[in-house]
């Protein structure tokens, strides 16, 4: 069976639907079959069975495997039905068998380690820079694990009998480097790869499609789109899928349904969003790199809608002139947000090993929006100061009032 086909509820064949049509109508399927047209909201926590026998051997199924439970839903923590419509929709849009959701992405890549040690396989291989979170989370060994930080180039060298992951992140928060994902995944043998698609987004690049088993995206950015959800989801095939189901359920780190609903509906606009802003950003991109007040701009080559950029003056003076755009963490969101990475997001990652990863103490990093682009350069100019006169250059006459 297609692996696109195999919801319960989302049962059409979809081998040659193009990106945006996907976004519109994944998870969606059902709905016309049924009478509706906008997705229904289960709020439920629990849901009533008067066939206890059975129940326990629905409950006995998922433990097994961590399938998704047949038959109608049975508790919160298991699952929730508005919820899947949006992993299925993401699974499909990732090219994956199974997508699972989760409250954060860092709780998602919490249950990804987790899954991992469960099976004594605590070592992880990771290339700088991450987001900084993710950083400081195998650093820290918070989860039990031990990580060697290498470069691409040495993920070979550093995998061990127990090694349980290789995680990449490309583009990367917040210098947007790029990776050879077909090339990492080759290097990591058997070993699962993981790809942080946060700044990505299926629209511009498909992990699975190039090697990785593992697609995580913090959902709270591009996936929900309006800077008003919390989540996080990694796609994958349904094996692993089924041991992240079981973590969730015993961990309670859970999506909400109002959550999924979000995130479904973001979906239906994003290749929309990510184009729109990808071509903001690629202009502001052009502007601040022929700009004297900007000591170098970073822009991906794939594209997208985020921006990072060093600055000759002080940042901080960057971020608190800025009335716009909104100095503000997080990104991925229909308005603009500059942070200072060293001071915010990667502010949890050793001083030294941030600017070995060229996180330097003048980077900025812009998450462009739709916003029209000439207003936006207005605010970024005036933010910047003004322009430094070339050595040697007469300041221009006054004008004299008359």
């Amino acid at each position: 069976m297609d692996a696109a086909s195999t919801g319960a509820h989302d049962d059409v064949r979809t081998a040659s639907r193009a990106l945006a049509t996907e976004a519109v109508h994944a998870g969606r399927d059902d709905l016309a079959r049924q009478g509706l047209h906008a997705p229904p909201i289960d709020l439920s926590t629990t849901y009533p069975s008067y066939d206890s026998r059975a129940e326990a051997a629905r409950i006995d199924a998922f433990a097994a495997d961590g399938a998704d439970p047949a038959g109608p839903p049975v508790y919160g923590r298991l699952g929730n039905p508005t919820v899947a419509r949006f992993e299925r929709a993401l699974a499909r849009l990732e090219g994956t068998e199974s997508a699972v959701a989760f409250a954060s992405g860092m709780a998602a890549l919490s249950a990804v380690l987790l899954a991992r040690t469960a099976l004594d396989l605590r070592h992880v291989v990771a290339v700088r820079p991450l987001y900084g979170c993710s950083d400081h989370l195998l650093t820290a060994g918070l989860l039990g694990t031990e990580v060697t930080w290498t470069d691409p180039a040495g993920i070979a060298d550093a995998l061990r009998p127990d090694t349980g992951l290789v995680m990449v992140e490309s583009p990367a928060n917040p210098t947007l480097a790029e990776l050879d994902l077909r090339a990492v995944a080759h290097a990591c043998g058997s070993v699962p790869l993981l790809v942080d698609n946060t700044f990505a987004t299926p629209v511009l690049q498909r992990p699975a499609g190039q090697g990785a088993r593992l697609v995580l995206h913090s959902a709270t950015k591009y996936l929900g789109g309006h800077g008003d959800v919390l989540a996080g989801v990694v796609a994958c095939d349904e094996e692993f899928a089924g041991r992240l189901r079981r973590i969730r359920f015993a961990t309670g780190g859970v999506l909400h349904p109002l959550a999924g609903y979000l995130l479904l509906r973001g979906l239906a606009t994003l290749p929309v969003r990510v184009r729109a802003a990808s071509a903001n950003a690629a202009e502001l991109a052009r502007r601040l790199a022929a700009d004297p007040r900007v000591a170098r701009v970073r822009y991906p080559r794939l594209g997208g809608a985020m921006v990072a950029f060093e600055v000759h003056g002080d940042p901080h003076e960057v971020v608190s002139r800025v009335r716009l755009v909104t100095p503000a963490v997080s990104l991925g969101s229909v308005d603009t947000l500059i942070q200072h990475p060293a001071s915010i997001s990667h502010r949890i990652v050793d001083a030294a090993d941030r600017r070995g990863a060229g996180v330097s103490d003048r980077l900025l990093r812009l998450s462009v929006g739709l916003e029209d682009v000439e207003d936006l350069w207005a605010d970024l100019d005036r933010a910047l100061g003004a322009r430094q006169r070339p050595a040697g250059t007469p300041a221009r006459p006054r004008r004299t009032a008359r």
